[in-house]
C-alpha cells in the first residue's frame, strides 16, 4: 500500500513537472522565432530594468519651485525646480514631467548705484524621479537686471529742467542758467541715491536649461 502511494505521488510530481517545462520551451520557443519574450519569461523580462542615455545637449524645460533673486540669495543657497514635460527618446518617456531638479546658486550680485545691474545666476547639478536620483551637469542660469540709463537721464533731464524755470522766474538769464546748474545737480543727486532694478525670480518662473554631459537613466522595459 505505502509502495502504491509513493509511486502515485511521484507520477503526479513528474507530470507537473513536465507540463512546467513544456510551458517554458513554448515561450523560448516564441521568443525565438519572434524575437521577443511570451508569457512568464516576458513577466520576467519587462521587469528588468534597462538603461536609456540622454545625449549632451537635451533641453530641460522648468518651473522653479524656490525663490531666487538678486538681493536676498547668496552663494550656495539651495535651488529646486520641477520638469513641465516629459522627455522622450524614441517615441518612449523617459523622464516624466514633475520630476525634481536641485542646485545652486552660483553668482549673485544686487544692484549698485549708477554703474552695476543686478545679477544672479545658478545651476541644477541632481534630478529625482520616483526613488531613483541621479547626479546630472547642465549648464548655468544667468538673470540680469533691465538697464535704467533712459530712466536715469529722464531724471536728470527734469531736475535741470525744473531748475531752469525756477532760476528764470527769480533772476532772468542769469538767473535761467544758475537754475539749470542747480537742477542738473539735483537730479544727478537722484540718481545717485537710487540704486537700479533688482532680479527676482519666484516659485513658479519658467527657465530652460540643457545638458552639458550625457545622463543615464534606468527605465523599466514594459
Amino acid at each position: 500500500m505505502k509502495r502504491l502511494l509513493v509511486l502515485t505521488i511521484g507520477a503526479a510530481l513528474a507530470s507537473g513537472a513536465c507540463t512546467t517545462t513544456a510551458s517554458d520551451a513554448r515561450d523560448v520557443s516564441l521568443n525565438s522565432e519572434k524575437g521577443a519574450p511570451t508569457g512568464a519569461v516576458a513577466k520576467l523580462y519587462r521587469s528588468v530594468d534597462r538603461e536609456v542615455t540622454i545625449p549632451t545637449g537635451t533641453t530641460l524645460p522648468l518651473t522653479l519651485t524656490s525663490p531666487v533673486a538678486s538681493d536676498t540669495s547668496a552663494l550656495e543657497d539651495g535651488v529646486t525646480a520641477v520638469l513641465t514635460g516629459p522627455i522622450t527618446i524614441d517615441g518612449r518617456d523617459v523622464l516624466p514631467a514633475g520630476a525634481q531638479l536641485a542646485g545652486a546658486v552660483t553668482g549673485v550680485e544686487d544692484s549698485g548705484r549708477v554703474k552695476g545691474r543686478a545679477m544672479v545666476a545658478f545651476r541644477f547639478t541632481s534630478l529625482r524621479t520616483g526613488d531613483a536620483r541621479y547626479d546630472l551637469q547642465t549648464e548655468p542660469l544667468s538673470h540680469q537686471a533691465a538697464a535704467t540709463k533712459g530712466e536715469d537721464a529722464a531724471k536728470i533731464g527734469i531736475g535741470a529742467g525744473a531748475g531752469a524755470v525756477i532760476g528764470g522766474i527769480l533772476g532772468g538769464k542769469k538767473g535761467a542758467g544758475t537754475g539749470a546748474a542747480v537742477g542738473g545737480g539735483t537730479g544727478t543727486g537722484v540718481v545717485l541715491a537710487t540704486k537700479g532694478r533688482e532680479v527676482r525670480l519666484a516659485p513658479g518662473a519658467d527657465v530652460t536649461t540643457r545638458l552639458t554631459a550625457p545622463l543615464a537613466v534606468r527605465i523599466g522595459r514594459g
